[in-house]
């Protein structure tokens, strides 16, 4: 069953991305003059992806909670990574924010000619100078007053328990004074494991937008704000706690 899933979604993928590309540029040709931040496009895209490449196929299940929760504005909004799948589920959320992604996925046909327009900030990992300029980056946008989404384990977690968080989403937060928005996604490796490529027939998928904390709340050590917020996973995803490591989480500026 998971190679017959997985052929007949490639399958799917061949057949309407090369649509959704073509209407997604014709939509950025029609909204350029006005449409400064790409937002249009940005909402067309991802109301595209989460139905067609997850919500209408049968047999996995998806369940979007506490939308009404993301502040309009600027905020950093983070969550747990597990598998390729949880980009596709986080655009669930239908709200306006520019992914953070690795620059490698801007170089795909289609996908990344798409990201590329919707101006979304790519990172590239094992640069010396890559988390500087991506912070960078999402500081111009959270100016504008966009929000930006985040991975902040930096990579897919092996297990439900998340990696620990590294700091460079919490300092963005604590320097511009802006939410933090926890949002947990759970049953994505039920699709996916990793990068795959083997998919299976059913699942379940959670994506839960916690309340957010305000700058107030967030104090001034990015290293302790992101130990504090990945707790908030722990709690939420019903594990057990566990001590922080805050010797792995200085060594790296952001994921």
């Amino acid at each position: 069953m998971k190679y017959r899933v997985t052929i007949a979604y490639g399958l799917f993928f061949l057949l309407t991305a090369p649509v959704c590309t073509v209407l997604g540029v014709l939509l950025w040709l029609v909204t350029l003059p006005f449409d400064r931040h790409r937002a249009l496009l940005h909402t067309f895209v991802c109301a595209w992806c989460h139905f067609f490449y997850l919500r209408a196929w049968p047999g996995w299940r998806v369940r979007v909670e506490g939308r009404e929760r993301l502040p309009p504005g600027p905020a950093v909004i983070v969550a747990n990574h597990q598998s390729a799948m949880d980009i596709v589920a986080a655009m669930g959320l239908s709200h306006p924010f520019k992914f953070v992604a690795k620059s490698s996925l801007f170089t795909l046909p289609m996908v990344g000619w798409l990201m590329t327009l919707m101006r979304y900030v790519p990172v590239v990992r094992g640069h010396v100078h890559a988390m500087d300029r991506m912070l960078e980056d999402c500081r111009k946008w959270l100016h504008r007053g966009v929000a930006v989404f985040i991975f902040p384990e930096g990579t897919y977690a092996p297990t439900r328990q998340p990696l620990p968080f590294k700091r460079g989403a919490f300092r963005l937060a604590i320097d511009e004074k802006v939410p933090v928005v926890p949002v947990v996604l759970e049953g994505t490796t039920g699709i996916l494991e990793g990068d795959g490529p083997q998919m299976h027939a059913r699942a379940s998928v959670r994506v839960r937008v916690l309340p957010p904390l305000p700058p107030e709340s967030l104090g001034s050590d990015a290293v302790e704000l992101a130990a504090r917020v990945r707790a908030l996973y722990f709690e939420a995803l019903g594990l057990p706690p566990l001590p922080a490591d805050p010797g792995q989480e200085r060594a790296s500026e952001c994921a």
